[in-house]
């Protein structure tokens, strides 16, 4: 399998990356896509030293940058024919206080939703390619609603809600993609949301502040935390399973229990088709973006 992982220097995404190259004989091909040459670099010598699968490369693209954004589409595009994956995994977490991206966006919705949104959507006929099955796993949570007035929290901010807010349109993108994906004919391209059962142990630790630091330290000693090599073990399957099973799993909201996949409910808030169409029109106003809206409009 080939697969892309956004955010592959850190947490879920660097575990994910590092158990797929090192199952099946190393045959899976990894593409990291990250914002730091020196950190992915490193990344990379270490899960191949660990591993020894050689088939591992690096995307740079900070997605705060609409335009980083852009490149890395092209660049993809100019060295992959398919991709049997695309694990849409990096996200911001802790921030003290709000700033905004050079594109005029609160970070939160532009990292961890509005650029993977433009970048699944041009990445669609590569997956659309795979003999295995092309997918896409979504890193998501429950909750969240889209401040439809204040989508840029300019107005009250905090990082709580903004990341809640990315999770839920995350959430209502994967399900729409299902939605026009189901209806075509020898449709083979699947769109799960994944959470992961406990929470993973993460380099965010060194950035949170002092008492928070402390309470996940403590946590972590009654077993609140789990590493990124079981998170890595837990997700491997949902890259590597038959073109059917994945297929079986598109459009549902699962997460892990009792060592299986099990389908969790799609609040009624994330499933309302009005409110998904309402963000995917949004959605593509903020990209601004004239291949996406030409795939967006292939789609529909």
């Amino acid at each position: 399998m080939k697969i892309l992982i956004t955010g592959g220097t850190n947490g879920m995404g660097k575990g994910v990356a590092q158990i797929l190259a090192g199952i099946d004989d190393q045959t899976h091909e990894i593409i990291i896509l990250c914002r730091s040459r020196e950190r992915g670099e490193a990344t990379l010598q270490e899960i191949e030293s660990a591993t020894q699968n050689h088939k591992l490369s690096l995307v740079l693209c900070d997605l705060t940058k609409l335009s980083d954004v852009r490149h890395a589409i092209q660049e993809i595009r100019s060295h992959h024919a398919f991709l049997d994956g695309v694990f849409i995994n990096a996200g911001l977490g802790y921030a003290a206080t709000r700033v905004e991206t050079e594109d005029g966006m609160d970070p939160h919705f532009q990292v961890n939703y509005l650029s993977q949104f433009m970048l699944t959507l041009n990445l669609l006929d590569l997956l659309e390619k795979s003999d295995k099955g092309g997918r896409v796993v979504f890193n998501v949570t429950e909750a969240g609603e889209i401040f439809w007035d204040d989508i840029q929290m300019k107005n009250k901010w905090g990082f709580e809600d903004a990341v809640h807010q990315a999770m839920v349109a995350k959430r209502m993108f994967s399900e729409r993609m299902h939605n026009l994906y189901k209806g075509r004919e020898n449709s083979k391209v699947s769109f799960i949301g994944f959470q992961i059962h406990k929470t993973v142990w993460t380099n965010q630790i060194k950035i949170i502040p002092f008492f928070m630091r402390s309470m996940a330290t403590l946590m972590k000693l009654f077993g609140t935390f789990i590493s990124i090599e079981e998170c890595g073990w837990v997700m491997a399957p949902l890259f590597t399973e038959s073109r059917a099973e994945s297929l079986k799993k598109s459009g549902k909201f699962i997460t892990w229990k009792n060592n299986a996949f099990v389908e969790m409910k799609h609040d009624a808030y994330a499933a309302d088709p009005k409110l998904q169409e309402r963000l995917w029109r949004v959605s593509l106003e903020l990209c601004n973006d004239k291949a996406t809206t030409q795939v967006a409009e292939r789609l529909t």
